[in-house]
């Protein structure tokens, strides 16, 4: 993979997995409160810096490797939040994240 060969790449594929998290959190507490309006203007431009982000990343590499990245390091900061935020996360639950990990790597090589 491409990926290492500059670390502006790695930047850029860390801050669309974080706007991506950060996405998933956002609707998980839309969810819990019931307040769309304010977070919505705040997703929609979490999302316009996310595609500007993946366009910039694809000048340089290849969709597949992009995606395989950003899911592999959007994947470590949602299971991150959770064990944060304190849900409760079975063995099977962080195991099936492990093997969803395995299995990027696994599709990245």
């Amino acid at each position: 993979m491409d990926l290492f060969d500059s670390p502006s790449r790695v930047l850029l594929i860390l801050l669309a997995a974080a706007g991506y998290a950060f996405a998933a959190i956002a609707m998980k507490l839309i969810a819990q409160s019931g307040t769309t309006q304010p977070v919505l203007f705040l997703l929609a431009a979490f999302f316009i810096v996310i595609v500007l982000t993946e366009v910039q990343l694809l000048r340089h590499m290849e969709l597949s490797n992009v995606y395989i990245a950003i899911l592999a390091a959007e994947t470590l900061m949602i299971l991150a939040y959770a064990v944060w935020a304190g849900e409760d996360l079975s063995t099977r639950e962080l195991a099936g994240g492990g093997l969803v990990l395995v299995g990027i790597a696994l599709a990245g090589a």
